[in-house]
């Protein structure tokens, strides 16, 4: 089963698993996390889409299969009927970091009006009545079935870019399910292994001329088109109790020490996106290779590569400068032309996750952490500046002040005040477009 159907999952795990498992013994049951709009296209191609893989050598088409069934992610019957199936061995999720509903320390967050609506509807065993709004929410639903079914244990496979996310995840679920049931969240630690993931692939979201494109090649019309690089990545690590698809056929690594990759991906590519992001609006720019173009922010990005590498674990085991070369390439594929407005979603959250750890360590070693400063900065102007940016946590705040927005981010970043003063100064500068 999947979480979350995207652009990614479909340019990433389904891709794989499609590649992976030429006879078809696995296939993908995607529930959407934000409409039913997705589903209702694949279902109508049952399941079938393109794949274009644009470089700069031209456009590649390969017609993904994995996905058997496209559903809506409202549809909480059915959801949770291969949730306890036997046969479900795994659920990928891809909802975004912000789709998980954690506080800066990584606990749920129970403040959050869906988190506590949730909670309630699933101690009170209603949801049948009213279904859980969030994908923790529904995953627990479909857990406590499993577990009432006696179906067995199955993995969780969650592939957003949160350092540790199979910890994570895993120890909000129990967290959650022991509010509701401590039996539910016992079942958890015994029978549900939670796989650690570093997933990297650009896929921004397709439009009419990709999807004509794609119809071209393939000789069909395919209103589901996915847009992507030709690079792709996957790290695992972790358990599967009842088997997974060979991914390894299509390049996955498995290991037993994630976190060296995860955070080489987290601090520079999903790092620099952000800072691309929030300090290429400010300058007027669309796409990242426009932004990467732009030797001001160029010099930022090595600048912040420098910052991010010093605190990397097992540096010398990374390549780091041919990963380097290869993200400058990637950003620099005019081909693609990843939009900044997509990028700059949630930022509160990514910031947390790909710049404020960087920023902090930095801090600590007696260094200011300027470029690490700078990305954080071009995000609060913007926010002071009323560009309208999506970020599930802003409407809960009032205070749109620097220490307010700060706080949002890291409470560190406006509990500290010679900190918080320099961050000022660079809000000041990013705003008055001088920030270089």
């Amino acid at each position: 089963m999947h979480v979350g159907l995207g652009s990614f999952h479909r340019a990433h795990q389904a891709w794989y698993t499609h590649e992976a498992d030429p006879a078809g013994e696995w296939g993908i049951a995607a529930f959407t996390g934000r409409g039913p709009r997705q589903a209702t296209v694949l279902a109508e191609q049952d399941g079938l889409y393109t794949l274009l893989e644009r470089s700069a050598a031209g456009d590649r088409a390969t017609v993904v299969r994995s996905i058997v069934e496209a559903a809506d992610g409202a549809d909480l019957a059915r959801f949770i009927e291969l949730v306890a199936a036997p046969a479900t061995a795994l659920i990928t999720i891809t909802i975004t970091e912000a789709g998980y509903r954690l506080r800066a320390d990584g606990a749920p967050d129970l403040e959050d009006p869906g988190v506590a609506a949730d909670l309630a509807t699933l101690a009170a065993q209603t949801e049948a009545e009213l279904p859980p709004v969030t994908a923790l929410g529904r995953i627990l639903a479909g857990l406590r079935a499993r577990r009432r079914a006696g179906s067995g244990p199955l993995a969780i496979v969650p592939c957003d870019n949160m350092p540790g996310n199979g910890a994570l995840v895993r120890n909000a679920l129990v967290a959650l399910a022991d509010r509701v049931d401590p039996r539910l969240a016992a079942w958890i630690l015994a029978s549900v292994a939670v796989v650690s993931t570093s997933v990297d692939r650009i896929a921004p979201a397709p439009t009419d001329d990709d999807r004509e494109i794609a119809s071209r090649l393939i000789g069909l019309r395919d209103e589901a088109t996915v847009v992507a690089e030709p690079f792709r990545d996957w790290v695992l690590s972790g358990d599967f109790p009842v088997g997974r698809p060979a991914w390894e056929r299509a390049g996955a690594r498995f290991v037993d020490d994630i976190e060296p990759f995860e955070l080489r991906k987290l601090r520079l590519l999903n790092g620099a996106h952000s800072l691309l992001a929030y300090g290429g609006l400010l300058r007027g720019h669309e796409t990242v290779p426009d932004a990467i173009a732009d030797e001001v922010l160029a010099r930022r990005v090595a600048a912040a590569w420098d910052e991010a590498e010093r605190h990397l674990p097992r540096a010398d085991e990374l390549e780091l400068d041919r990963y380097r070369a290869a993200l400058l390439e990637r950003f620099s594929n005019r081909r693609l032309g990843d939009r900044l407005v997509r990028i700059a979603a949630d930022g509160s959250t990514k910031l947390r996750l790909r710049i404020v750890p960087t920023l902090v360590a930095e801090r600590a070693a007696g260094r200011p952490g300027a470029a690490s400063m700078a990305a954080i900065a071009a995000w609060v102007a913007l926010q002071q500046r009323g560009v309208e940016l999506p970020d599930a946590a802003l409407p809960r705040i009032e205070d749109r002040s620097t220490a307010g927005l700060l706080r949002l981010i890291d409470p560190r970043l406006a509990d500290d005040a010679g900190l918080r003063h320099e961050i000022q100064r660079a809000v000041d500068d990013a705003a008055a477009g001088a920030g270089g």
